[in-house]
């Protein structure tokens, strides 16, 4: 598959969504004006040390450190709705790169991707945060498993915590008991983390000690 798709885009390159420069989806000095995210507690926003979540935090969620790349605005929004609107999926693999490059995982770490409803992976014929944690792993040299599958279709765009939180319950099983005990969840764009919330519950329940997450955008 990366051969057919490297062949496809060396007859007819993407253009890079920043600048429009032919070669690739974002080229490296758009990826280089990408805004940081700081240090912080994904919850509450107070700034912590690795992105973990803060002591006060920590007692309502299962998340160990939510670490995003950058900020889904601009240039960042723009790849995310190529890879899952309009078929992109080089965005994928740009994705993972800029993950493997500026993400440190945990030694023993097995990363694994937050289940996309399957009427939108029907409809784009794949699941785009597979696609990048497969990536991410196979840069990083990290390992991957699907621990997750999705049982319902809600989508969660525009929906407040509260509302997310109730949609989340039974809405994701586990594939394997016993799942490994360090895990990382992959994801493209967190909001309010309840889907990242729940899919570590599911995890931590099942036998996994620590779970996090590594998503490329914070919205």
């Amino acid at each position: 598959m990366r051969v057919i798709e490297h062949i496809l885009s060396t007859i007819a390159p993407h253009n890079c969504v920043g600048c429009d420069q032919e070669g690739s989806l974002l080229c490296s000095v758009c990826v280089a004006c990408l805004p940081n995210v700081p240090a912080r507690c994904y919850r509450c926003f107070k700034s912590t040390s690795s992105f973990i979540t803060c002591q006060a935090c920590r007692k309502q969620s299962p998340l160990f450190s939510v670490q995003p790349f950058t900020l889904y605005e601009g240039v960042a929004k723009e790849l995310v709705h190529k890879l899952k609107f309009e078929r992109a999926k080089a965005g994928a693999a740009a994705i993972a790169d800029m993950l493997a490059k500026a993400i440190v995982l945990p030694p023993n770490v097995v990363l694994s991707h937050v289940p996309t409803a399957t009427n939108r992976v029907r409809e784009r014929g794949y699941d785009q945060a597979a696609l990048i944690a497969k990536q991410f792993a196979y840069k990083s040299g990290a390992s991957y498993l699907p621990l997750l599958t999705r049982l319902g279709q809600q989508r969660q765009v525009g929906k407040t915590r509260a509302e997310r939180q109730q949609q989340m319950r039974e809405l994701f099983m586990v594939t394997k008991q016993n799942p490994p005990k360090t895990v990382v969840l992959i994801d493209d764009v967190i909001t309010t983390g309840a889907t990242l919330e729940a899919c570590a519950r599911i995890l931590k329940a099942a036998g996994a000690k620590q779970v996090s997450a590594v998503v490329f955008a914070a919205a």
